[in-house]
């Protein structure tokens, strides 16, 4: 059940990791240019400083709810698919057969 709703939550957090990370200003603008007008509700410096503290929060979210699955996974499935083979059968190997001697010509 946990491992359920941290994967829920992994796949939450990388869909906002990406939006945050693709918002952000680059060299090249990227989606950075539709947050233009927002500058006063950030503040003065804009939404650069704003978005780069939320992604560096989101990415480490990631980081440790990944941790936690990891260790989670690690720990639930301590039985193997080969502990579950059935060790009997009912196959008779076969027998081998008698050597059979080998007749030589030795008289002539």
């Amino acid at each position: 059940m946990t491992t359920s709703l941290l994967l829920t939550i992994q796949i939450v957090l990388v869909v906002i990791l990406v939006i945050a990370v693709l918002l952000q200003k680059s060299s090249s603008i990227g989606l950075g240019a539709y947050s233009g007008s927002n500058e006063s509700v950030f503040g003065a410096k804009g939404p650069a400083g704003f978005l780069a503290k939320t992604t560096f929060i989101i990415g480490f979210l990631f980081v440790v709810n990944t941790l936690s699955l990891g260790y989670l996974y690690s720990t639930e499935k301590n039985v193997s698919v080969v502990d579950n083979l059935v060790e009997t059968t009912n196959v008779l190997a076969p027998t081998a057969l008698p050597a059979q001697k080998s007749e030589t010509n030795t008289t002539k």
